[in-house]
C-alpha cells in the first residue's frame, strides 16, 4: 500500500508540474507586433506635441523626439523595435536599442511591483519620415504606436553654397563684357579726330610752300595781280559808266534839236 501511495504522489506532482509548465509557456514566449497603420508615412510634426517631457531634455534642436509606446496588459514588455525612416531621398533603418549608430535610443520602464518596458524613444535628425515599423515583444498584442514628439528644427545649409556658385561666374562675365567694347570703341574714336584733322595740315601746307618754291619775287606777284585785277575791273566800271553817261548825253541833245 505504501509503495502505491508513493507512486500516485508522484504521478501527481508530475502531472501538476506539467500543467504549471503549460500554463506558464505562453507568458514566457515572445511575439512581433507591427507599427499602427494610421502612423505609417507621418512626420513629427503630425503627432501631439510634448516637448517638456523630461526624457526629452537632451534632445538637439536640429532633431525630432518619437516616443513609442507597447498599450494592453498582455502585451509584456519591449524587447527590440525595428523602425523605417525616410530622409527624404533615401530609407534608413533604426533599431532600438543599438548603442552603435548615431541615432541615441532608450526604453523606460513604468516601475512598480510589475515594472514593464513600455516605452521607447528615440532621437532622429529633423524631418525625417516614420515609414513602418515592428516591434519584438514578451507578450500578446496588436501593434504599437507614437506617444508623442518634440519637432525639431530643420537645418537649411543650401544658402551658403548658393553665394559662392553666384560669385564665382560674376567675376568672369564682368572683365569680358567690360574689355570688349572699350578697345572696340576707342580705336573708332581715334580714327574720327585724324581723319579730320589730316585735311588741316594739309591745306596749312599748300599755301606755305608756294611762298617758299618762290623765294625771290613770288610773294609779290600775288599780291599785285590780285591789286591790278581789281584796278581793272574798276576801270572797266568806269569806262562803262563814262559811255553810259555819252550816250545819254547824245540822246538829250537829239531830243533838244528835234524839239
Amino acid at each position: 500500500m505504501s509503495q502505491r501511495r508513493r507512486v500516485a504522489r508522484a504521478a501527481f506532482s508530475a502531472t501538476a508540474a506539467t500543467a504549471c509548465l503549460a500554463l506558464a509557456t505562453p507568458a514566457w514566449a515572445s511575439s512581433t507586433i507591427g507599427l499602427k497603420s494610421a502612423h505609417h508615412g507621418k512626420k513629427a510634426g503630425y503627432f501631439t506635441q510634448q516637448c517638456d517631457d523630461e526624457r526629452f531634455a537632451n534632445l538637439p534642436d536640429d532633431h525630432d523626439g518619437w516616443h513609442f509606446v507597447l498599450p494592453g496588459k498582455n502585451s509584456g514588455s519591449f524587447e527590440t523595435l525595428t523602425l523605417t525612416f525616410s530622409d527624404g531621398t533615401n530609407d534608413v533603418m533604426v533599431n532600438i536599442p543599438d548603442g552603435s549608430d548615431a541615432y541615441p535610443d532608450f526604453f523606460y520602464s513604468t516601475g512598480g511591483k510589475d515594472p514593464r518596458q513600455i516605452h521607447a524613444y528615440l532621437f532622429t535628425p529633423a524631418g525625417w519620415k516614420l515609414v513602418d515599423g515592428s516591434a519584438t515583444i514578451s507578450g500578446t498584442g496588436d501593434d504599437f504606436n507614437v506617444s508623442h514628439t518634440c519637432k525639431g528644427t530643420v537645418p537649411k545649409p543650401t544658402p551658403t553654397p548658393t553665394p559662392s556658385v553666384s560669385e564665382s561666374p560674376e567675376p568672369s562675365e564682368s572683365p569680358s563684357a567690360s574689355e570688349s567694347p572699350e578697345p572696340s570703341e576707342s580705336p573708332s574714336a581715334s580714327e574720327s579726330p585724324s581723319t579730320s584733322e589730316s585735311p588741316t595740315p594739309s591745306d596749312s601746307a599748300s599755301p606755305t610752300t608756294s611762298p617758299s618754291g618762290g623765294t625771290g619775287g613770288g610773294s609779290d606777284l600775288p599780291l599785285t595781280g590780285v591789286a591790278v585785277t581789281g584796278m581793272a575791273l574798276t576801270g572797266v566800271a568806269l569806262i562803262g559808266g563814262g559811255v553810259a553817261l555819252m550816250t545819254l548825253r547824245r540822246r538829250r541833245d537829239r531830243i533838244t534839236f528835234t524839239g
